[in-house]
This record gives C-alpha cells, structure tokens and sequence, in this order.
C-alpha cells in the first residue's frame, strides 16, 4: 500500500490519496478542498479512485468530497452518522472561513460505525468511532501495513481540539486510550494535519495523553 499526502486549503490539511499497489486501485481520505490539485496527482500516479473516504463532518477535511466523488462517480463512505450535522454546515462554513472552493452539503452512500471495514483494491481497512473532537469522528486501521489515518483525534505531540458544538474532552482521551493504543506502538499514524508519528512515540511523550498522565 502506498500513501500520498496532499496538504490542502488554508488549513494545510492532510489529504491522503491510498493506494493498493497490486490493482493500482485507490481511496482519497479527506479531501477538504484543492480538489483541482488532488485531481491533478491522481493522474501523476495514474491510478483509479474507487472511494472517498471521511474522518469526520469539518470543512478542511470533506469541503472537496462531494466535487471529487462526482468527478470521478465514487461513492463517499464515513464519517458516522453523529456526524451529519456538521455535513449540512459546509455551504455555511465556506463562506464563514471564506474558501474559494464552494462545499456542497451530502449525504454519504454509507455511514460508518465502530467495527465496520472499508476495501479499496485488494486492500481492507478497519473503522474505529473515536469521538471527542466530533462526535461521529472515525479513523482508518490498515492492520496489514500497520498505518492509520487518524483525523484531528490525535497529532505528533498534541491532541484534536474539543471546543466546537459536541466536542467533548473526556470521550477523546478515551478514544485515544482505548482505541488507538491497544493497535499497537508500532503503528505509523497520518494526522490531519502535520507530521505523522507512531502510537508508540507519543505514549512516551505526547503531553497530553503519554503513559502516566491522568485521563
């Protein structure tokens, strides 16, 4: 599998395009915007968009997701249905944060919920519901190459903000503490935004979440 960062919009957000290497089959994860760009390095790499996939429902990172679904005549899957609120935000939204590219408000072909898998190619990832930073907010778990794509729940050295409408600071942590580590230090993790990391790096070292810090 390999995996390409776009960072996108103003908000440097990191647009993954995920490729199964043996079908040169491929899934985009948050596709906030830029569409234009990621359109132009799909064809760089010459693969076929099977999928877009969602973390959750916010602007800089499912503002493209209905243009480059219909671009390509995909369907979108995630985030989880808790989600939907923010979704019918994005028009709203573009103009609040003043986003060249108009989002369109969608609904996805599929919800996800804890324990749900999403295929692209011969490729297979697990859905984990990690609330806190949303509340329909989801990750993505290749087991297989032990990479997940883990939204604004957790960054190299910090964590995803709980101040927006339904955020909440106690689910985070937990999810965080519960879901995400048990998958292993190992784990390579794709942030929304900056840097990845590993599960493990941050378990010693992350402020707000290392091993010993209270919940």
């Amino acid at each position: 599998m390999k995996v390409i960062l776009i960072p996108v919009t103003p908000f440097q957000q990191n647009c993954s395009i995920v490729v199964c290497e043996t079908t040169q089959r491929a899934a985009v994860v948050d596709p906030g915007g830029d569409v234009a760009r990621i359109i132009g390095e799909i064809e760089r790499l010459n693969v076929s968009v099977e999928k877009v996939l969602l973390t959750h429902g916010h602007l800089d990172h499912c503002g493209g997701a209905k243009a480059l679904a219909t671009h390509y005549g995909v369907p979108i899957e995630g985030p989880h249905e808790c989600d939907a609120f923010w979704i019918d935000q994005l028009p709203e939204q573009t103009r609040r944060f003043g986003f060249s590219d108009a989002a369109e408000a969608f609904t996805p072909e599929r919800w996800l919920a804890d324990g749900d898998s999403v295929r692209f190619g011969d490729e297979s990832m697990e859905v984990y519901h990690c609330p806190g930073h949303t509340p329909g907010h989801v990750i993505f778990f290749s087991r297989a190459h032990r990479v997940a794509f883990v939204g604004d729940v957790l960054f190299a050295g910090s964590i995803g903000r709980t101040d927006f409408p339904r955020g909440n600071h106690a689910d985070l942590i937990r999810a965080i503490r519960e879901k995400l580590w048990p998958l292993g230090d190992d784990v390579t993790f794709v942030p929304g935004h900056g840097p990845a990391s590993t599960f493990g790096e941050e378990r010693r070292t992350n402020p707000h979440v290392r091993d010993g810090v209270p919940a």
